[in-house]
């Protein structure tokens, strides 16, 4: 008789608590960007967020040394650099619900990855999950005209597909090497934050409005928008399927745009609330598959 881990169902609750996390960020970092460029904004929540683990490091007397550098700065450019900014630069022009949407075109772009590199398939019910997914993504991009948000949407398709890259990146160093999580995540972002630094120091742009509500931003982006939400990220995807965990996170635009609507006043329209339903079912339907999977395991 086999038996199925149990921290896979702790996984499973980590991307629960990362949907609620990272669907709300998408308001948070709209509403920062009104007080200062999206480049800068990135490169202070990449930094403070990799320092921030560092001391959670020191004080759980964790050691500091990197192990897989190279595979890890990989990963940094790819998850923290590339995702955070692209996504921060589509915010500007964008509105937070669909930028959020498109960016998660990540999930369909892992299981193409995932299929060629890592020779993972799906199974039973994540087919239909797929295709409801698919279709929910295509009625919230309907209809897709050369508007001016055409470039917010590439930059946020392209942070989707950057994102699909570092969760392959992240399961082959998960397969080569057993690496401490919190190490991985700290360092990860610290290498990602070089090239945000990099760009805002560079890119000649407006002074930041140091407020309140900027500073607030700046914090959750910080320590729950960044330095928790990648540990749970990287939490669950060393515990779960690289294509199982992507489709984990579809409900996390749904949370973006039912938030974007409630405290920005984007209220979504019939195409944008049929794609929130779909969403929702596919997860189920991933959901399903995967609880049927534990319990054949344990037979």
């Amino acid at each position: 008789m086999s038996k199925q881990k149990p921290s896979q169902g702790y996984a499973l609750l980590a991307l629960v608590a990362l949907a609620m996390i990272w669907g709300y960020n998408w308001v948070v970092m709209k509403v920062g960007l009104r007080y200062s460029p999206p480049f800068d904004f990135a490169a202070m929540r990449a930094f403070f967020g990799a320092l921030s683990l560092f001391l959670v490091m020191i004080v759980l007397h964790k050691p500091l040394k990197p192990k897989a550098i190279a595979g890890t700065f990989l990963l940094g450019i790819l998850q923290t650099g590339g995702v955070l900014g692209l996504s921060m630069w589509a915010l500007v022009s964008g509105g937070a619900g669909k930028t959020a949407v498109l960016n998660y075109t990540m999930p369909f772009w892992v299981l193409l990855f995932a299929g060629i590199v890592l020779g993972e398939r799906l199974r039973g019910l994540q087919w239909l999950g797929v295709g409801l997914a698919l279709a929910g993504l295509v009625f919230m991009l309907m209809p897709f005209s050369l508007t001016s948000d055409l470039m917010s949407k590439g930059l946020a398709l392209l942070s989707g597909i950057t994102w699909a890259l570092s969760v392959i990146v992240a399961k082959k160093l998960h397969q080569k090497a057993s690496l401490d999580l919190l190490s991985l995540t700290a360092w990860q972002m610290l290498f990602g934050s070089i090239p945000l630094i990099l760009v805002a120091l560079v890119v000649p742009t407006p002074p930041i409005d140091w407020s309140i509500p900027f500073i607030a931003a700046l914090v959750y982006n910080i320590i729950p928008g960044n330095a928790i939400a990648w540990l749970l990220w990287l939490y669950a995807l060393s515990r779960l399927s690289a294509g199982a965990a992507g489709l984990g996170t579809l409900i996390i635009p749904a949370i973006g745009v039912l938030a974007a609507w409630v405290q920005l006043g984007e209220k979504p329209g019939l195409n944008e609330s049929v794609a929130i339903v779909l969403i929702v079912v596919a997860l189920a339907c991933n959901s399903i598959q995967l609880a049927r999977q534990q319990h054949q395991a344990l037979l």
